[in-house]
């Protein structure tokens, strides 16, 4: 089993897996600046970890099946229960919040579940928007925390994670992103990253 982590795309998909379990344990401390910057290098290995992986020239097919699967379960941790878990620390853990957590949990989890075994239609698109999405969208929330007030702010993000998971299993197409976006998606990361490390110190 462990010889599947010798291959450079699975481990990058097994650090955006840690990744999401960074952002859950520092906003259980109500870290938030440093759980957004968890969420963002999240966004980019899951980016990333493909290109790579095309990259490597006679790939073990072993290693591309497992990677699937692998980036899947790492995809739920990340963009699913990160965020609700996130959710639920600002809203204090009130029940009213569970709800929209248990939802966004479950949009994910169909929506994953659904792309593993429909995948790619033939000209190049796929149903509802894709869950990476939600980890794009909590760090842009988040830049404005300190505007707007903290009993307002925990329902703006309610109303993120709702919409998050609607466009989750929503029946639209949505066609894949390539080419400019990697660079665009990286300059995010980055920018961002700093972004949230200056609120930090």
């Amino acid at each position: 089993m462990l010889g599947f982590a010798r291959d450079i795309p699975n481990l990058m998909t097994l650090a955006g897996l840690c990744c999401g379990m960074l952002a859950i344990y520092f906003a259980s401390l109500q870290l938030y600046p440093a759980a957004m910057i968890a969420l963002l290098w999240a966004v980019f290995f899951d980016w990333f970890d493909g290109p790579v992986a095309k990259l490597i020239k006679g790939r073990n097919k072993n290693f591309m099946a497992f990677g699937a699967q692998l980036d899947s379960l790492a995809d739920l941790v990340s963009s699913g229960v990160a965020p609700a878990v996130i959710l639920l620390t600002v809203g204090a853990y009130q029940p009213v919040f569970l709800p929209g957590a248990l939802f966004l949990i479950c949009a994910g989890a169909i929506r994953l579940a659904y792309f593993n075994t429909y995948g790619l239609k033939e000209d190049g698109t796929y149903s509802g928007v894709p869950i990476g999405v939600n980890i794009i969208l909590m760090p842009l929330v988040f830049l404005f925390q300190d505007i707007i007030r903290p009993e307002h702010f925990q329902w703006v993000l309610y109303g993120t994670i709702l919409l998050g998971g609607t466009l989750n299993i929503a029946p639209i197409r949505f066609a894949k992103l390539t080419g400019g976006w990697y660079i665009a998606v990286a300059c995010f990361v980055i920018a961002l990253t700093l972004f949230y490390l200056l609120r930090i110190y």
